[in-house]
């Protein structure tokens, strides 16, 4: 698309001009994705892909919204950049209604990465391994805060395979069902010398922990803050107290610093939150009164008169820009590490039903008119080929395992390319098949590209 805009003399040259870096190497880049080499690597026709082009380069206002098919890849980082620099290069960044927008798949997954549940940053976003950022935590929490940033998920297996992490507190987290590689996942959190889990459900990871601790369910149970894809925190209220065992969060967390040694005192959601905003400059005007009264707030608001930024970004269209300039970043295609190939000639991706949530834990205990089992989805021409009928049970074979499961036809999925989702996982390990290949710079596991083979199931013989 890029190649197909600049060609056309779609791309925005003044904002270029006036707020990027870099434009003449991208362009030199993108010089060899033609329309029909994306229509042979994509199987979308080239006409396709050119009216989307013109029409997303064309348009007064445009936004590109995308999810884990974009970012559940080898190369999640390098196809991100591929999107921020289709915006860029339209000038469809910094002004309203047009920018980019990654869809989350739960509804606190913004607010985590806000509050600092990243490998690399305080909350904030402010980045660890910063000298002046990391110091008023250290001098707020009264520990030095480690000066290097830590693992994320997958680099967290691989220092347990390398003996380097031992002990594990698991919040909230079920990976021994939604790891890529389930066989490498339970091996390792089976093996630790000590793993606690904090969860809701007794889950398949909780059930190889030494200790689990009942939680509460924070929609409903707890008092705290929630935050949207669009930077909007909003106020979550207790409705209920937890069953039976169950227990805050914060109120767990807070006793296991006090048998510890270190006394935080009463475990007050909102003491909490006025110690981050104390901390963080972009959540420092949001008080509980303003989020109540004003029904949440988007961050930045850096203070009590502050309204929000509905949008980011703005300053590049200021003349002359303040700060930084955006790069365009060159990037290259790269197919998924799972080759299609004589012995698995099919592409399965995976992802989630309307229904259905991640591996079914929470889910799977209420009924739904739209739920069915898990099926592998193929397409009537498949179908056709394979001489398979509806609901008839196959064999799915991939380089690292297998499973059977009925198939469902459907008509939306083109030739060569098959759907099954992880809710069902206690039925249908659908992570036997995928594979652990891992972008270096996220972390992601390539859940969307798995080479497979499709085999017919020998008719039992009747007795």
């Amino acid at each position: 698309m890029a190649r197909e805009i600049i060609h056309e003399g779609l791309h925005h040259e003044a904002f270029i001009e006036r707020a990027t870096t870099g434009f003449d190497a991208y362009r030199t880049n993108v010089e060899p994705y033609t329309l029909g080499y994306a229509e042979r690597e994509t199987g979308v026709p080239a006409a396709a892909i050119r009216e989307a082009a013109h029409a997303f380069a064309k348009a007064d206002r445009a936004m590109i919204c995308w999810t884990l098919g974009i970012t559940e890849h080898h190369n999640a980082v390098d196809n991100v950049l591929a999107l921020i620099n289709l915006a860029v290069l339209t000038g469809h960044v910094g002004r309203f209604g047009s920018g980019l927008n990654p869809l989350r798949g739960q509804n606190n997954v913004q607010g985590g990465g806000d509050m600092g549940a990243l490998p690399d940053r305080l909350p904030g976003f402010q980045h660890v391994e910063n000298d002046a950022l990391r110091a008023k935590f250290d001098a707020a929490w009264g520990v030095p805060v480690p000066p290097k940033r830590g693992w994320h998920l997958s680099g967290m297996f691989d220092a347990m395979e390398r003996d380097e992490l031992q002990a594990i507190y698991v919040i909230g987290e079920n990976p021994v069902q939604s790891e890529a590689d389930q066989h490498r996942a339970k091996h390792l959190l089976s093996t630790r010398d000590f793993m606690v889990v904090q969860d809701m459900f007794l889950t398949a990871t909780a059930e190889l922990a030494d200790v689990v601790l009942p939680a509460a369910a924070a929609w409903a149970e707890s008092e705290g803050t929630v935050t949207n894809s669009e930077r909007r925190v909003q106020r979550v209220r207790k409705a209920l107290d937890p069953p039976g065992q169950a227990r805050d969060d914060l109120a767990i967390i807070f006793d296991i610093a006090r048998a510890m040694g270190h006394d935080w005192g009463d475990p007050s959601a909102e003491a909490v939150w006025n110690e981050l905003r104390s901390l963080s400059p972009v959540h420092a005007g949001m008080s509980y009164a303003r989020l109540e009264a004003e029904g949440g707030l988007q961050w930045p608001c850096y203070d009590e008169t502050h309204p929000g930024e509905l949008f980011l970004h703005s300053r590049l269209w200021e003349d002359p820009v303040p700060g930084n300039r955006v790069p365009l970043v060159p990037v290259e295609h790269d197919p998924p590490v799972d080759k299609l190939d004589a012995d698995f000639p099919v592409r399965l991706t995976t992802g989630r039903r309307l229904d259905s949530y991640n591996t079914g834990v929470q889910s799977g205990g209420y009924t739904s008119p739209l739920r069915r089992g898990e099926s592998l989805d193929i397409s009537p021409e498949d179908a056709e080929t394979y001489g398979l009928a509806e609901g008839e049970r196959v064999r799915v074979v991939s380089r690292r395992g297998q499973v059977e499961v009925p198939i469902r036809i459907d008509p939306s999925l083109r030739p060569g390319l098959t759907f099954m989702t992880l809710h069902f996982q206690d039925d249908v390990a659908v992570n036997l098949l995928t594979i652990d290949a891992t972008d270096p710079k996220s972390g992601t596991a390539e859940f969307k590209a798995t080479a497979i083979r499709i085999e017919k199931l020998e008719a039992p013989i009747p007795a």
